[in-house]
C-alpha cells in the first residue's frame, strides 16, 4: 500500500450547504476541527478510521449534466436503502435524474453533482 484514502473531495459552490446535505443523507458527522470556514468543510471521524467526505469552495463550477457527455459526472457516489432515501432526499433539495439500472436510481444534489441510491 502506497497510503491511505483520506477523504473524497466534492467541489461546489457552498461547501457548508451541500456538507449539511451529505450529513443528512450519510449520517456523516461534522468534522468541524478538520473544516476551514466556509472554504473547506469535511464530514466524517478521523483521518484513517472512517469514511470521509470533503467540500472544496469552486465558485464557478459547472456541474455535471447527467447523462450529456458534454460535461461528465467524472465521480459520482453510491448510496444505500433506496426505498427508505428517495422521499427524504428529494425533500433535502436533491432532484431525480434520467437513467437507473435494475438495482439503482440517479439523482443530483443540490449542487447539480449525480449520485445514486441502491437497492442492496
Amino acid at each position: 500500500m502506497i497510503g491511505q484514502l483520506r477523504s473524497t473531495v466534492i467541489d461546489c459552490p457552498d461547501p457548508r450547504a451541500l456538507a449539511a446535505f451529505y450529513a443528512e443523507l450519510t449520517g456523516l458527522p461534522l468534522a468541524e476541527g478538520d473544516s476551514d470556514g466556509e472554504e473547506w468543510v469535511v464530514l466524517g471521524g478521523p483521518v484513517g478510521q472512517h469514511s470521509r467526505l470533503a467540500f472544496q469552495k469552486a465558485p464557478d463550477l459547472r456541474p455535471p449534466t447527467w447523462p450529456d457527455p458534454e460535461r461528465p459526472q467524472q465521480l459520482h457516489l453510491d448510496v444505500t436503502d433506496i426505498e427508505a432515501a428517495e422521499r427524504a432526499v428529494l425533500a433535502l433539495g436533491a432532484r431525480r435524474l434520467d437513467g437507473e439500472g435494475e438495482g439503482f436510481r440517479v439523482y443530483a444534489d443540490p449542487a447539480g453533482h449525480p449520485f445514486c441510491l441502491c437497492w442492496d
